[in-house]
């Protein structure tokens, strides 16, 4: 029998439902020679270094109410960056109603949840294609939670946290807690897609697709921008600068980039497998 977000389960000792959140962000540039590849790379280095990251994460320990007990953090050579933050589970004795619902969850001003012990991870990817002109940057930010929140809570900030043109969302619940009776609960809240985590005014801005499987408490969806606006992926200039030949060339590249991050498969005949 599913529970409404206003009931609560009486449970037998700990909660040790295990809720796993994993977000990756791509954005992807026109990069035309190896001084503009060069200098986007050292760009995403500077905006997303460990420190920078680090900080973000601390963010999404606050909003689902943990303590840090351990941070991690290494800037790479030649690019990219991690983080690692080992958290307990926050001061708030008696979680909210609140954090239960199916609903956006906070920016760091609002705090009041409680976790047990669990991490969060950041791991970013500057990359670029081999023959120029694409570059793109992915981030990886993991929030396995134990308890009763879900770290779903997190995924507006982390949205607001980074610009992005592709994401790309899963979560699960693993495991299993009992009620007093010693009846295992395999889900202590109601979720229908992750949709719901995402406020309206940024769920209006992506074409969205869900893959959930109900059964197995998985759930996945991935969103690609609506709108395409070439000088957003300009590094640098703006087509002004460019003739019409290459703004339609620039463009179809571009386009089949996100196409083919977005579907998880090569598109364009110069990537097919051999």
């Amino acid at each position: 029998m599913k529970q409404t977000p206003a009931q609560r389960i009486k449970l037998h000792g700990f909660n040790n439902l295990t809720k796993s959140l994993s977000f990756n962000m791509y954005d992807i540039c026109y990069t035309k020679s190896k001084e503009e590849r060069k200098a986007y790379i050292d760009y995403i280095d500077e905006q997303y270094n460990a420190e920078r990251l680090t900080n973000i994460l601390k963010n999404v320990s606050n909003i689902i109410g943990a303590h840090v007990l351990n941070i991690s953090q290494q800037d790479y050579v030649p690019q990219g960056a991690s983080v690692t933050l080992l958290i307990s589970e926050g001061p708030v004795v008696e979680v909210p109603n609140e954090s239960l619902k199916e609903s956006p969850g906070p920016l760091p001003e609002s705090v009041v949840m409680q976790l047990d012990k669990s991490h969060i991870t950041v791991h970013t990817y500057p990359e670029y294609h081999p023959n120029e002109g694409i570059s793109t940057f992915r981030a990886d930010i993991d929030v396995a939670t134990c308890g009763e929140i879900s770290p779903l809570k997190a995924l507006h900030y982390l949205i607001h946290s980074f610009d992005t043109d592709i994401m790309t969302i899963d979560y699960r619940v693993r495991g299993f807690t009992r009620d007093i009776k010693g009846h295992k609960l395999f889900i202590d809240h109601d979720i229908s897609s992750i949709q719901t985590y995402i406020p309206k005014e940024i769920k209006s801005l992506f074409d969205m697709i869900d893959v959930n499987i109900y059964q197995e408490h998985i759930f996945h969806t991935k969103c690609k921008l609506k709108e395409f606006d070439l000088n957003n992926y300009l590094f640098g200039y703006t087509k002004e600068k460019l003739q019409a030949q290459e703004i339609k060339e620039i463009t179809e590249r571009l386009k089949i980039e996100m196409e083919e991050i977005f579907y998880g498969k090569n598109m364009s005949p110069d990537s097919q497998d051999d």
